[in-house]
């Protein structure tokens, strides 16, 4: 069993003329597949099958949600296999949520537009990992709304005849690829916030932008440190500041060490640090990526700091000018600290007194 034979079982059962009632065997299948054991997704990958609830779907589909990302397929991106709608084709593809953006632009020709207008942004994003046999948007064949709107946010997909579906070793192999791409495009997709503007930006680094100020702080625009409300996608969340509180305090600790400090125009890194003095052409940086522990457990902030270290790291600069990795947290970390030096990341450590740090963080002169 695996992802294989669960395409086969939706292509072989699936009827949308037959209801969607849960005893319908095709709405069967996918109602079963949030429990199915056999599928060997990617680790931190959950799937859902979706063939429609009041009405069957014209095009049902299967999605996969990392765990540590999004796992809303109305908003953000996400993976699924999605049929077209005579059954004929199944494609994997890297999709835009579509639900969220019916209340500011409808259902029709707006949406579609500003869909195919982001997944040409997020498509110069994975550009370099694009496989040959990939495509930017799969055929579903049906003119109604909701797969039209499939198609015009799709990202990338690989498009397989259901009547000669690959073994499953090149399914995992293409999923395994997929997730890749999710991965460049979220890095490029935090960047862009579904910005509406027609202006094509891109995910990458001016080396040569250092401000050549003799402030150490030039460069650096703190942010207020109090609570406060923001309204994302009609809801409302409480945030707390105390990690902007941590890159200002760790900023002029820095500027007393000799670095200068920069977060003006570095969206989406915390802080940049470069030696004070240094020239622009070919200078160290020092990426710093700031943690707040919570409840003294350092486990959730290491993943999230390694993970965002080696991706901006990766994707924001090019292999030449790789910057020394700091992950700087709210509290002594233990026995992580060696681990992040193993993955060649510094730490450093706010203290009551002092900042405290791992060798390497010592060495640079950034901590006792």
């Amino acid at each position: 069993m695996g992802i294989r034979d669960l395409l086969r079982d939706v292509t072989t059962t699936y009827d949308r003329h037959a209801g969607s009632r849960r005893d319908v065997p095709g709405q069967r299948v996918l109602r079963e597949v949030a429990r199915r054991t056999d599928l060997l997704l990617p680790p931190g990958f959950a799937a859902e099958g979706h063939g429609g609830q009041a009405t069957p779907a014209a095009t049902p589909w299967i999605g996969l949600f990392d765990a540590r990302g999004n796992s809303d397929p109305k908003q953000g991106l996400y993976l699924a296999y999605i049929f077209s709608a005579d059954l004929r084709d199944v494609a994997l593809t890297l999709q835009q949520g579509i639900t969220s953006l019916e209340k500011r632009l409808g259902k029709g020709r707006a949406r579609e537009e500003h869909l195919r207008r982001h997944a040409s942004r997020l498509r110069r994003a994975v550009a370099t990992q694009r496989r040959q046999g990939w495509i930017d948007q799969p055929s579903l064949r049906d003119r109604s709304t909701r797969p039209r709107a499939y198609e015009a946010a799709s990202v990338i997909a690989r498009t397989y005849a259901t009547d000669r579906l690959p073994d499953e070793v090149v399914l995992q192999g293409d999923l395994m690829h997929a997730v890749d791409l999710l991965r460049s495009a979220e890095l490029a997709n935090e960047a862009w916030w579904f910005a509406d503007s027609s202006q094509t930006l891109e995910v990458g680094y001016d080396v040569s932008s250092h401000d050549g100020s003799d402030d150490p702080l030039a460069g650096f625009k703190p942010k207020d440190s109090s609570d406060y409300v923001a309204n994302i996608k009609a809801k409302q969340q409480v945030k707390r500041r105390s990690h902007e509180r941590l890159i200002k305090d760790f900023a002029i600790h820095s500027a007393s060490c000799g670095y200068a400090a920069k977060t003006d125009g570095q969206h989406p890194k915390d802080l940049v640090l470069s030696r004070r003095g240094a020239g622009a052409e070919g200078a160290d940086e020092w990426l710093v990526e700031a943690k707040v522990v919570r409840n003294g457990n350092p486990t959730e902030a290491v993943r999230q700091a390694v993970g965002q270290l080696h991706e901006y790291r990766y994707f924001l600069y090019p292999e030449q000018r790789r910057p020394r990795l700091i992950g700087l947290f709210s509290e002594e970390i233990g026995v992580y600290s060696g681990y992040l030096e193993d993955h060649g990341i510094a730490s450093i450590w706010q203290t009551s007194e002092a900042w405290g740090g791992s060798p390497l963080a010592r060495e640079w002169g950034l901590a006792r």
